[in-house]
Formats: C-alpha cells, sequence, structure tokens
C-alpha cells in the first residue's frame, strides 16, 4: 500500500482480459439455458467461476451428464452465438423481473432495484450484475472441457470461449496430426490405425 492512502490513484482497466472475461460470462448464462433445454427445469445454478481463461457452473442434477447430452449443450450454445443475440440489460424492480420470468440465486439478498440480463426473451433471463458482450456473435466459438460430480446432486461443467476456445481445437488439431503421421495414418483413418496396433499387440 503506498505511505499515503488518500493520494489521488489512476485506475486503468485491462480492456483484452475484460473482453475474455465477458465472453466467458456472456457464454455461462447460455451454458445454464442449454443444461435446462436439454436436462430439464430442474437444473439451477449452484455455483460459478467466470475469468478471462475458462469458466466453471455447479448445477443441480440427478446423473451423470452423457457425452451425446452434452453435445446437445455444446451444439445449442453454439448455434445461439451464430445468431449473434443482441444481449439486453435493463434495471428494473425486483418483483417486475420475477413476473417476467427472470432466474435468480434466491439463496442471495437483493435490493428493490435488480439488474436483468437477457439473452432472447424466450432463452435466458437472468438476474445478474456482471460484465458481458453485446451480441451473442463476439462470444464466437464455446468448447466443454469437462463434466463431473461435486457432491451428492451436485455436477459441474468446465467451459471455454472465444480465443481461449480456438486456440484449444487448434492446440488439440496439431496433437491428432502429430499422432497420425507418427502412426503412418491419416487423422480420419487414426482410430482404424490404433485398433489395429492393438489387435497386432494382442
Amino acid at each position: 500500500l503506498p505511505e499515503n492512502v488518500t493520494a489521488p490513484a489512476h485506475a486503468k482497466v485491462d480492456t483484452v482480459k475484460r473482453i475474455s472475461t465477458a465472453v466467458h460470462h456472456s457464454a455461462t448464462h447460455l451454458l445454464h439455458a442449454a443444461l435446462r433445454d436439454v436436462l430439464g427445469k430442474h437444473v439451477a445454478q449452484k455455483g460459478s467461476l467466470v475469468n478471462a481463461d475458462y469458466l466453471r457452473f455447479d448445477f443441480s442434477h440427478f446423473a451423470k451428464v452423457s457425452d451425446e447430452e452434452i453435445a446437445k449443450i455444446e451444439a445449442i450454445v453454439n448455434e445461439k452465438i451464430r445468431e449473434n443475440i443482441p444481449v439486453v440489460i435493463k434495471t428494473m424492480l425486483k418483483d417486475e423481473a420475477v413476473a417476467m420470468g427472470a432466474m435468480a440465486l434466491f439463496g442471495e439478498k437483493y435490493g428493490e432495484f435488480v439488474r436483468v440480463v437477457t439473452f432472447g426473451k424466450d432463452f435466458s433471463v437472468e438476474f445478474c450484475g456482471g460484465t458481458h458482450v453485446s451480441a451473442t456473435g463476439q462470444i464466437g466459438l464455446f468448447k466443454i472441457l469437462s463434466e463431473s460430480g461435486v457432491a451428492a446432486g451436485i455436477r459441474r461443467v468446465e467451459a471455454i470461449a472465444g480465443d481461449r476456445a480456438l486456440t484449444y481445437l487448434q492446440q488439440l488439431d496439431n496433437q491428432v496430426n502429430q499422432l497420425a503421421a507418427s502412426l503412418k495414418a491419416t487423422p480420419s483413418d487414426l482410430a482404424q490405425r490404433i485398433a489395429q496396433l492393438q489387435e497386432h499387440a494382442r
């Protein structure tokens, strides 16, 4: 801390970090809505972490989310990104927000007025005070990295969006190409080549 804590200070926003955080935060809202679409309306947020590098979302659900369900959830989020839905942010009376169907963390305390973030009035409407993109197209890309259980009846999804998702897929593509080359196969024939090697090893 400076010696004089009352001295003037200059605050500066890290623009790159803020944009990436907004991308992951908006992707979290789309993920929440997609989870409810695929798994059911019993899904409710039980915790989350959003930063410039990734997002983590905990939610109520009674079983492991299958690979097929993960694929559907990813597809819905990326479809909403491609639709480039304008993000509408309004401050309104809490009772008015609840009446219009806005979702809230009801374990939290809210004042008379709340901030409501909407991604298409029929898709995602939530109480939220965080930073967001102005339209879903700015998210660019969404990729789920993992799904796991963290407590009884609570599941966790970790995911990446935007530039982080693109970099991840590019790295994954490079790894597949390198592996295929080392096995003298094409990427499309990689699974068959590995199966042949496993058969010979028996």
